[in-house]
């Protein structure tokens, strides 16, 4: 398990209302919840959620409760529950003893119904779900009583009880809570508490034949847990006044209070699960955790740390508008991380074979390599130098630019831990595409220094041809070209350019050698993991970022 991380401290209007209400002594001990739906997988919007409300727990302290709301059986899956909470423990944070679920509470809930029944403020209605949308109106129009409003408190028991004995069909009949039809809050229009459902739920079986709604079991579920300070995004603003008519209106044993924050909303990216699902379906990304998801389990797979999740969140704070995030700002915050705590590795993604001519054929040496700049902790490790080398592709051009410093003809580098070399030759293939280099190395300069003091202007990896392994590279860029993705037409905002496999690298044969899923920089390259389709033959590493931002300038190229 995760170790749990200490809260990471930051101030807005929510953790300022529940300072308040400790001096005042309304309160002597903060209790939040996370209240996910155990049909899907998290995404980064969620990682927010998860962030504000087990952090605040910690900061006063208190407690976060883990309560999955498991009240539509057709949608969740054991499947989900596991992923949720391995996603919390990744993320930094732990429940405890702490773990709920809305079914634990269905049957007070039945009863609170029962109670809502017989004090005149519940009734059964026959209408069909088409007709109940119709007949609830608009925002400038008052919806329409139901034929059955009037029914007898007596009626409303009996067909309640035989709806919950699992009489009547699904769809035939709704249980209602009986509010006031022309409110300017359609929420407030009679909505309903309970629906007909014939499905095996993963806890109570096929005990219930009814199941009660979101906004029903919501805040009853935080009344009997004791919440302090429900907090949700502003899309449920308008559901508060709901809320707080249950807690009014039954004998609930505490009275929690809706807060609402701004949903987490970044350029190019699509947070609504319907798109995310769809994403998946359509065969546009391989699964929920593809690297290129913003679910919590691509971000994993991606390589990205949780500590510059956690940061990101931190830095982007807690508001009440909504705004959009530059996808810049997520991307700065997982560099920093992984530059701070990445061993350096070398990877040659695209690899150009090079002889060094004068160099003695049969005879390798190993030379030392540091494997963090900033880091004297992380020690050295021994990388083999031989006749035979590779580069990359793009560290050679033939006929080059006058600002290019790299290899090209007569032109002299250094190479990373080992010594300077010169080109000398040039072979092609058949195409006239450049297949080799010919070179000669300089003894006298191992360690990277010329003794008498002559400099070059470039630094280039490489690796060596008989000790480094191939490897497939996946690069990863944004799923989406566009910075305002259509959620309505996504399809056509898709990137085509979002991976790119490149199946012929070199890495070295220790980074190969290791199961180690811990994220790597590449030197000049980037950050990269380890991706779980590996195989003992074919290692494959999937890139976590860029060193630098590359992205934004193309799109900005057009």
């Amino acid at each position: 398990m995760t170790e749990p991380v200490a809260a990471e401290v930051g101030r807005d209007f929510i953790r300022d209302i529940i300072q308040a209400d400790l001096d005042q002594g309304k309160y002597r001990e903060i209790v939040t919840r996370f209240p996910p739906e155990p049909n899907g997988y998290l995404h980064i919007g969620h990682a927010k959620s998860i962030a504000l409300n087990f952090g605040i727990a910690q900061e006063f302290p208190g407690r976060c409760h883990l309560r999955f709301d498991d009240t539509n059986p057709v949608k969740e899956e054991q499947e989900y529950i596991d992923s949720i909470q391995a996603d919390v423990r990744w993320l930094g944070f732990d429940w405890g003893k702490n773990l709920f679920f809305a079914s634990d509470y269905f049957d007070r809930l039945y009863e609170w119904a029962e109670q809502l029944i017989r004090d005149g403020l519940a009734y059964v209605d026959d209408q069909t779900q088409e007709e109940i949308r119709l007949s609830r109106g608009t925002l400038t129009e008052p919806g329409k009583n139901s034929p059955f409003r009037d029914r007898s408190v007596d009626e409303n028991l009996d067909l309640f009880r035989r709806m919950k004995a699992g009489e009547f069909p699904n769809g035939t009949r709704v249980l209602r809570a009986k509010i006031d039809m022309a409110a300017g809050n359609i929420n407030l229009r009679d909505p309903v508490l309970y629906r007909i459902l014939h499905a095996h739920h993963p806890r109570t079986g096929t005990k219930w034949h009814i199941y009660p709604s979101y906004d029903y079991a919501h805040g009853q579920s935080d009344a009997i847990e004791g919440i302090t300070h429900s907090i949700c995004t502003l899309e449920f603003e308008d559901h508060r006044p709901l809320y707080d008519w249950f807690i009014e209106k039954l004998p609930v044993p505490s009275r929690p209070h809706q807060y609402e924050m701004a949903r987490l909303n970044i350029t190019y990216t699509l947070l609504s699960k319907r798109v995310l699902t769809q994403l998946v379906r359509d065969g546009h990304v391989a699964g929920w955790d593809d690297p290129r998801m913003p679910t919590m389990a691509g971000m994993r797979r991606r390589g990205v740390p949780p500590a510059a999740l956690r940061e990101f969140i931190k830095r982007i704070g807690v508001a009440k508008a909504n705004s959009v995030v530059d996808v810049g700002m997520l991307e700065f915050c997982i560099r920093e991380e992984l530059n701070r705590t990445s061993q350096r590795r070398m990877g040659v993604l695209r690899p150009l074979k090079v002889v060094i001519e004068n160099y003695p054929e049969g005879q390798t040496e190993e030379l030392e390599a540091i494997n963090h700049p900033d880091d004297p902790s992380a020690g050295t490790r021994k990388i083999t130098f031989g006749r035979e080398l590779y580069i990359e592709q793009d560290d050679f051009m033939e006929s080059p630019p006058k600002k290019f410093f790299r290899l090209s003809p007569g032109n002299e580098v250094r190479l990373r831990y080992a010594y300077f070399v010169k080109c000398t030759g040039v072979i092609k293939n058949d195409a006239g595409e450049v297949v080799e280099l010919r070179c000669t190395y300089d003894p006298a300069t191992k360690g990277g220094n010329a003794p008498d003091g002559r400099k070059v202007k470039a630094t280039m990896h490489w690796l060596p041809a008989a000790n480094s392994v191939p490897a497939e590279i996946r690069i990863y860029n944004q799923l989406f070209a566009n910075p305002s993705p259509d959620a309505s037409n996504f399809a056509a905002d898709l990137n085509p350019q979002s991976l790119e496999i490149l199946a012929d690298a070199r890495i070295e044969a220790s980074v190969a050698e290791s199961n180690s899923t811990e994220p790597m920089q590449f030197e000049r390259q980037g950050y990269f993991v380890r991706d779980k389709d590996s195989t003992p033959g074919k290692p494959v590493f999937s890139r976590t970022i860029g060193l630098r931002d590359t992205f934004a300038k193309e799109v900005a190229k057009g």
